[in-house]
């Protein structure tokens, strides 16, 4: 049976030996947001989510594979990529545990209005990816880049980014980032 956002949250935090309050300012969020992650009673945006990772330093990779059992699968079927988005978005990641993989490959899909959240997303590596419909918005640093289909992005991923889709219509991309910190 597959593991709830909040029930992985949990398993994570406890883990890391904090406790929801120690998680909460370290996330430096409010103490009722873990509780009410936890709980399963609030979704989190992908930054938001991302942000609390990182308070107990665990990739969004890492945290989607509490749980399962890592195999060496080399071929993946559409119906076996595992899914790490929220709220519009669409994270669907070639394997389920990366954690002695180099390389993190997804197909993402941006519904109109989908946004990775006003907290920018920052991590360590380099991060690359082709556009292959419809149009996304890319923040990088204070610099915005509207791509659309046949165009590509590559840049360190410490550098804060946000992938927004101001459109009517849904934008897919293939992104690939090393090593597999997202």
């Amino acid at each position: 049976m597959e593991m709830s956002l909040g029930d992985r949250l949990r398993t994570a935090r406890l883990r890391s030996g904090l406790s929801q309050r120690a998680l909460a300012k370290k996330a430096g969020i409010g103490n009722a947001t873990v509780s009410l992650i936890e709980g399963d009673r609030i979704n989190p945006s992908v930054s938001a989510l991302k942000r609390i990772l990182d308070a107990i330093d665990m990739p969004l990779s890492d945290f989607f594979a509490i749980g399962s059992t890592a195999t060496e699968q080399t071929v993946f079927r559409a119906d076996e990529l595992t899914e790490i988005g929220r709220g519009g978005i669409s994270f669907r990641k070639i394997g389920n545990d990366l954690t002695r993989r180099a390389l993190q490959v997804m197909y993402e899909t941006y519904q109109p209005g989908a946004d990775t959240g006003k907290i920018m997303l920052s991590h360590s590596g380099e991060e690359a990816g082709f556009v292959i419909s419809g149009k996304v918005e890319i923040t990088i640093g204070s610099t915005v880049h509207v791509l659309g289909a046949g165009d590509a992005y590559y840049f360190k991923s410490t550098e804060p980014h946000r992938f927004r889709n101001t459109t009517a219509t849904a934008a897919v991309v293939v992104s690939v980032c090393t090593p597999p910190t997202f």
